[in-house]
């Protein structure tokens, strides 16, 4: 599986912002890289209680482990618990399905 670049992670967080709305959901900001070095995600929560962003790390990394780290730091973001958590992130994770379909797609010349 090759590596997702940042046009990858940028239309990623943008069908994720949409869904996540779409679910009356409070929709971090994401972006890349995490300040903090060594880690794959960070989450940093809005100082009014809502909001706030998620920071995945692109670099040599699949697709789906950075679609995972956005749609846990959504949970995160949002307080979620079982079981609401559960049921969020399988929506989630069937709403990106035809994202990571397209993307993985072979390249017709």
């Amino acid at each position: 599986m090759r590596p997702a670049g940042t046009s990858h992670f940028t239309a990623a967080a943008r069908v994720l912002a949409l869904r996540t709305q779409d679910m009356g959901l409070a929709v971090p900001g994401f972006r890349s890289p995490p300040r903090v070095v060594g880690v794959d995600r960070t989450v940093r929560r809005g100082r009014t209680g809502t909001g706030g962003v998620v920071a995945v790390r692109v670099a040599d990394r699949p697709l789906t482990a950075i679609i995972g780290d956005m749609i846990e730091g959504v949970i995160v973001i949002n307080r979620l618990t079982p079981p609401d958590a559960d049921r969020i992130r399988t929506l989630l994770w069937r709403s990106m399905l035809q994202f990571t379909a397209e993307v993985h797609a072979p390249r017709v010349a």
